[in-house]
């Protein structure tokens, strides 16, 4: 029976999140093809009518996760996403979180087109964060850019530390606390003396 081509777009769109989500559990060669295509409902056979390699599925679902991240941080407030970032909720689930904080790591051991993926999808976000910042001039946006770089680097590695760490660690935890109250103090307008 042949599929429409709507279907087929929605298969592919079903097997990229579904990727996405096993990759940030189990890393990139955590799950093969076989694996990942019987938990997104289809044939191992399928795979390379909609993908010439795990390579590029892995590229497509960095995206995926990418723009999953961008629409939670979206409107978010400071505050409130970096106490949701660095949770222990954020931490133990991986497949719902942060695709640089699941996989930084094994990205930074791809090659050149999967690391170009992850610095787009760091740029978009930067670019998220600074929707409102076009009245300010260029030393303000420069320096503002710069602390949501340090925040973004802060709070993923707090994470990614965090998850090195047995689950009952009091090590993870304290981990999570401390950079969170690092990183809200620094957002923190100073109290004037």
């Amino acid at each position: 029976m042949k599929i429409t081509k709507a279907q087929a777009q929605a298969n592919r769109a079903h097997i990229v999140e579904t990727a996405s989500t096993l990759f940030r559990e189990r890393g990139y060669d955590g799950i093969g093809v076989a694996d990942l295509m019987a938990a997104a409902g289809f044939t191992h056979g399928g795979f390379y009518k909609h993908f010439g390699s795990k390579a590029d599925l892995m590229a497509e679902a960095a995206a995926c996760g990418f723009a999953q991240t961008a629409e939670k941080v979206e409107g978010a407030d400071a505050v409130a996403f970096v106490q949701q970032y660095l949770s222990r909720e954020h931490r133990d689930n991986p497949g719902d979180g942060c695709t640089m904080a699941a996989l930084c790591g094994d990205a930074a051991r791809q090659p050149e087109p999967m690391r170009a993926a992850f610095a787009a999808g760091l740029e978009s976000l930067l670019a998220t964060l600074s929707r409102d910042d076009g009245a300010l001039d260029a030393y303000v946006r420069r320096e503002t850019r710069a602390r949501r770089i340090d925040t973004i680097a802060h709070a993923i590695g707090a994470i990614m530390l965090s998850r090195a760490c047995p689950d009952d660690s009091p090590l993870a935890d304290e981990i999570l606390e401390v950079c969170r109250l690092a990183i809200l103090s620094q957002l923190s307008p100073p109290v004037d003396a």
